[in-house]
This record gives structure tokens, sequence and C-alpha cells, in this order.
């Protein structure tokens, strides 16, 4: 007998999110019993997660980080999304989608949500999502290709770097200036040349510039 799940999924591509579905659904599907719903949009995700805490709670819920936000602007994107869910049905297992496949965004996505299961679009066939699915669906966790590879980056690197210093790097990276990164970064201009200096020092590369600490910073994949 297939076990029943309640699956929340959520993307603003219907052809994309319909493709998932026929997927989960599909004749290689032969554990679980499914009811799907499904959100475009993180007004309607908010209500059918607020429906589930007050009736029967959703067991899984894919989500998309890049979403139209919603019409008050206080939920902005999918890992907004997805900590209401965690706050809202503690035990739901929630798995990330996003195209975004730069060490900066992994790394931000797991540290704010910390998904049991994180997949790179890019990364997915229909096959890979069913064996993703299952995984899940009994309590394991499932990282496809690219994010497990910034783990082994991660892991292989001796020390790690804060979320302001990770900023920093991003947006150098991106050929904004130092002096124009406190507009990005929420710290003074003297603050951001401190962080620059002792990540500089934890490189060994004391007297190098910034295009230099970007190439490290690169190759160590903090961006």
């Amino acid at each position: 007998m297939k076990k029943e799940l309640q699956v929340l999924m959520i993307d603003d591509h219907p052809m994309i999110i319909d493709s998932y579905k026929t997927t989960l659904l599909g004749e290689h599907q032969k554990e679980y019993d499914l009811a799907i719903d499904i959100a475009n949009d993180c007004d309607r995700a908010h209500d059918l997660l607020k429906e589930s805490a007050l009736g029967v709670n959703y067991d899984i819920m894919f989500v998309d980080i890049k979403l139209p936000p919603s019409a008050d602007g206080t939920i902005t994107c999918g890992e907004d999304l997805a900590k209401i869910a965690q706050k809202l049905l503690p035990d739901i297992r929630v798995v990330v989608l996003t195209m975004h496949r730069e060490d900066y965004r992994i790394h931000n996505i797991i540290k704010n949500v910390n998904p049991i299961g994180f997949l790179v679009k890019s990364d997915l066939t229909s096959m890979e999502l069913l064996q993703a699915f299952n995984q899940i669906a009994a309590g394991r966790s499932y990282f496809s290709a690219t994010v497990n590879d910034h783990f082994r980056k991660t892991i292989s690197n001796n020390f790690s770097l804060d979320e302001k210093n990770l900023k920093i790097l991003y947006y150098l990276s991106r050929g904004i200036k130092t002096k124009n990164l406190s507009k990005y970064v929420s710290l003074s201009l003297s603050a951001i040349e401190k962080r620059k200096i002792h990540m500089k020092e934890l490189f060994s590369l004391e007297k190098a510039g910034d295009e230099r600490l970007i190439e490290e910073a690169r190759n160590r994949g903090f961006v």
C-alpha cells in the first residue's frame, strides 16, 4: 500500500512546475500516493501554508528561490517562504530549487534555510528529481551535483568567512569598487577596508590587490 504524502510545489514558471508534477506522479513513482498543491507566487504559497497549518500539514515543500514578491512586500523570495513554512509547520521537509550556481548564493541559502534538499535546476533530470524526492520522502537529505561540489570546496578550506565578508567578495568579483561597497553591504567604508585587510591576511596575500584577493577567493570556492 502506498504511503500518502502532502506536497506543495512553488515556482513561477508553469511549464517547469507542470514538468515536476508530471514526473512525481508518473509511472516510476511506486512508493507514494501524492496530493500536490501548486503556487506560482509568494501570496498564494503563504495562503496555502497557513491553511495547511490549520488542517492537513504538508510533508514536503519544493520552493524556487526567485519568485514574485507578496503584494505587501513582506515576503520577497523563496527563502522567506521556506522560513515561514518551517515556523508554521515544524516537521515540513523543505527542498530548494534554484537556477543559482554561485557558491556565495548556495552558502547563504544553506545558512538561512538549512533545507533537507537542495537542487540546482541545471543539474536536474526527471530521474534525478524522482530519486531526490524518494530520498527526501524517506527522511534522508539530497543535494544535486553543484551543491555537493560547493560542500567539497568549503570543506577543503581550513576556515570560513562570515556573511558580510562573503558579500564583500561577491560584489568585488562583480566589479563594484571598494568606495561603493557600502551601498551593497551594511558597513562603513573603514569597516570594509579592515575586513579586506583581514581576508588578505587569511589568504596570505597581505600586499596583494583586490584582483588577487578575488582570484584566491574564487580558487577556494568563496565566490
